[in-house]
């Protein structure tokens, strides 16, 4: 669990949800809390330069203008230190009501960089903030801040919405057999155990995207392009064996995940759902009324350049309830689960079969080829001939 505890102190509603948070984590933990608000001085110096153009014509003296910059700096400086102090002591009177030790920084400069840095410099391993800030608006779905900062810090975020408290609803994680998915799982786990709440676990699968892609090229490939890339042979293909494919995979991760938990003593109830990722697992974990949803910062597609999954970065912005994004490896234990899982014997191809492979799309050449090699170990076949590749279709076609 965590030990080094950032939380990000405004004094907005969603601010103080997450101070609440963060004691109940420090209650079950023991981890140290740290308060930390940034306040904008520097900003309000620069703006009143950028106004004084358009001051008075009795102020435009010289002397008159450092004058008021004077004032100005000296008001501003420490006006907004003694604001800032009494946010903090909003977080301390959280902590002291619990007993739980904790520490307060008081940063300059922009917010969102100072958060970032400070979560870097101090090497927290979990930074608590609010959904939102004292600037939302009716329209807004996540503040600008928490986004910046959950795109510029390497460790785990826990965005605030809900008032309830983590052991009032059930802990939905989202499984996609990536390796930071693995990873919140056990994070679930851990949580589901100190706050004696139901853990499920959730994969999603989006066959709809396909047929939505094949739809786009039917309208713009030429009768020659289409018979070249054998258009509705590739859509059969999809029909018939990726998208049922694609469910099988998914289900096989929670399967994995059933199997993690059950060597910790825990059940695990979980589900397959359809659509788009973030919105189908935002809906269930509604459904479900999760008061947490965690999910991994990078998923199974991560690039080379990527600090922030697609899946992710929607779940904080679509989901109602607090959302938790893990960015840590599978412990070597969990791992090891993994590793005692029968190994699959390998099936051979012909080189007939793997020409006829060749036509399928490359991005879904390897769902394709998994999916019939099923199906010939199924039917007690050691190799993938012609005659068992177009067995499998038509097999799948029914």
């Amino acid at each position: 669990m965590y030990e080094n505890v950032m939380v990000a102190v405004d004094n907005s509603a969603w601010s103080n949800r997450a101070a609440a948070l963060a004691a109940q984590l420090a209650r079950a933990s023991g981890a140290k809390l740290t308060g930390v608000h940034v306040y904008a001085a520097s900003l309000h110096y620069e703006r009143f330069r950028h106004l004084e153009p358009g001051l008075p014509e009795r102020y435009q003296a010289e002397e008159k203008l450092a004058y008021q910059r004077e004032i100005h700096d000296d008001l501003i400086g420490r006006g907004l230190r003694m604001i800032s102090d009494a946010y903090l002591d909003v977080f301390e009177r959280v902590c002291g009501e619990d007993g739980l030790p904790c520490a307060r920084k008081l940063l300059e400069g922009r917010n969102y960089e100072q958060l970032a840095d400070d979560a870097r410099q101090s090497r927290y391993d979990l930074v608590v903030m609010g959904a939102h800030g004292l600037g939302r608006t009716p329209r807004s779905v996540i503040g600008s801040v928490c986004e910046r900062v959950l795109r510029a810090v390497d460790c785990d975020v826990l965005v605030a919405r809900e008032e309830r408290g983590l052991e009032a609803g059930g802990i939905v994680v989202a499984m996609d057999g990536s390796p930071c998915s693995e990873a919140a799982l056990e994070t679930a786990l851990d949580l589901g155990e100190r706050f004696s709440a139901e853990v499920s676990a959730v994969a999603a699968y989006d066959p709809g995207f396909h047929r939505v892609a094949f739809q786009s090229l039917a309208g713009v490939l030429s009768e020659e392009a289409s018979r070249l890339f054998r258009f509705r042979e590739q859509e059969a293909l999809h029909d018939e064996i990726i998208d049922e494919g694609l469910m099988k995979v998914y289900g096989a991760h929670l399967e994995q995940a059933r199997a993690r938990a059950a060597k910790r003593g825990a059940r695990l109830r979980t589900a397959v759902v359809e659509g788009k990722a973030s919105e189908a697992i935002a809906a269930h974990a509604e459904q479900v009324r999760a008061s947490l949803l965690v999910v991994g910062r990078l998923g199974l597609h991560r690039g080379p350049a990527s600090n922030l999954g697609s899946t992710a970065e929607n779940l904080v912005r679509l989901a109602g309830c607090d959302v938790l994004v893990v960015n840590r490896e599978p412990s070597a234990e969990s791992r090891e689960v993994v590793a005692k899982e029968p190994a699959v014997p390998a099936v051979r191809w012909s080189p007939e079969a793997e020409a006829r492979l060749g036509h399928v799309p490359r991005f879904v050449r390897g769902m394709a080829r998994r999916r019939i090699e099923v199906f010939a170990r199924e039917q007690g076949h050691a190799e993938v001939t012609l005659e068992v590749y177009e067995n499998a279709r038509r097999h799948f076609g029914r």
